[in-house]
Formats: structure tokens, sequence, C-alpha cells
């Protein structure tokens, strides 16, 4: 049996979980100028492609993602969301997003905190939706009083996407 990493003291487990429940309500809301401001200016973002392969092959490819953003290219998804080229989010998408089973421990820097992560989108009139899922990685560090997201992993449990885009952030 191997040991179970140490706990984070409830105040900590608090900050996090209130730092990423806010985080899914901007992004919900659509203010995304504000989730900006809850990254660090060096963040990696990054989503892994999953691919179907036999038993003990490795089943992510690290060099392929779906995304791989750093701060800039955020702050370019962002602006352009609020230009009338954004086809793929005009009109934005309707979204629901929910983080669970959080598990956080402390490292040299701050902490990482594994979840998971259930998206759901709907987009126009038509009744259909997307449902996206998967486990995300944050490490997450203090900056000037605030705690902050560094780098975020997220691996959904799809080794195709059924969305036609994912003009979204995850």
């Amino acid at each position: 049996m191997t040991a179970t990493p140490p706990r984070v003291d409830i105040e900590t487990r608090m900050a996090v979980h209130d730092l990423l429940v806010d985080e899914a309500a901007l992004l919900d809301a659509g203010r995304y100028e504000e989730w900006l401001e809850l990254f660090t200016d060096d963040v990696e973002y990054v989503a892994p492609i999953r691919v179907t392969r036999k038993t003990g092959n490795p089943d992510v490819v690290e060099e392929i993602c779906w995304f791989d953003d750093n701060r800039q290219s955020l702050e370019l998804r962002v602006r352009r969301l609020g230009t009338p080229v954004a086809w793929a989010e005009d009109p934005r998408s309707m979204t629901r997003r929910f983080v669970t089973n959080l598990r956080i421990t402390a490292n040299e820097d701050g902490y990482q905190v594994v979840g998971n992560l259930m998206l759901f989108r709907s987009r126009g009139d038509h009744g259909r939706y997307d449902l996206i899922v998967g486990e995300r990685t944050d490490h997450l560090r203090w900056v000037a009083g605030e705690l902050k997201i560094s780098r975020r992993r997220v691996l959904l449990d799809q080794a195709s996407l059924g969305t036609k885009n994912l003009g979204i952030f995850l």
C-alpha cells in the first residue's frame, strides 16, 4: 500500500476550493478578462491528446494537444472572443462547469490540485448539447498574497471529441 500524501489544512482547502469554484463561475458568465487574472504570468495551460491503445501502451500523447497555451496565447484567445470574428462562440455557448473530487497536496512552491471536470455546453436552439469530462491537474501558488493558477493540464476522457469546436476554456 502506498503512503497517502499529506492533506492540507482546512483554510488552504477552502481557499483552493473557492478559487476553482469562482473560476468556473467566471467562465460560465463569460467574464474572461477577470478569469485571466486568476493565472500567473508564466502559466502553462495544456490538454494533451488521449488515444485508444492496447494495455501496456501509453494512452496519452503529450506532444500533441487540443490546446497548448501560455499567458500570451490565453490573452489573444480572450481578446478574440470580444471581436465579431469569433464565429465558434457567437452567440456564446451556454455552459455549466462542475469541478469536483479535489485532491489537494502541498508541493515545493504551492499546491497541486487533481480533480474532475464536467462541462455541459449548449449551443443554439436545437436541444443538442455536449458533455466534456476529464481530469484536471492544477498547480497553484501564492503571488502577492493571492492564490493563482500557474499550470493546468486537462486530460479529457475521450479519444475523439464529439463537440464541433473547442472555442471554450476548460
